[in-house]
């Protein structure tokens, strides 16, 4: 369960709000020739990196004002919120230690694999 701060309400449950999607992704002009593929890429394709990702959350229980939020999607940690047409602020944010997040030893991770006795590389 999160706590998000509403930049307008301050702090509140998570149930709260509302998911809008990836931050700052602009509609593009309107063109006759504009294929499907065009389309199709601003309609799906978004950069769902494991890190920090801007995105956009609506207090739907609340004021019902949209907002900006940074979280780091390997931790779930909130860092920071701002309101719309706000510059986003420079953030610090912590990856796990594996690639994948998981727990080093057991993960399928060679690089932090333990090698037993005998256990041929």
């Amino acid at each position: 369960m999160f706590v998000i701060s509403c930049p307008y309400c301050g702090a509140r449950d998570q149930s709260e709000f509302s998911y809008g999607g990836e931050a700052h992704i602009a509609r593009p002009e309107w063109r006759e020739d504009m294929s499907d593929a065009e389309w199709a890429d601003f309609v799906f394709m978004r950069s769902n990196p494991k890190g920090v990702l801007a995105e956009r959350w609506v207090h739907s229980a609340g004021c019902r004002r949209f907002f900006n939020m940074l979280r780091n999607t390997a931790t779930d940690e909130i860092l920071a919120v701002y309101k719309i047409g706000e510059r986003a602020p420079e953030v610090q944010a912590k990856l796990p230690a594996t690639p994948c997040g998981e727990a080093p030893i057991g993960s399928g991770n060679d690089a932090v694999k333990v090698m037993q006795p005998g256990e041929a590389e």
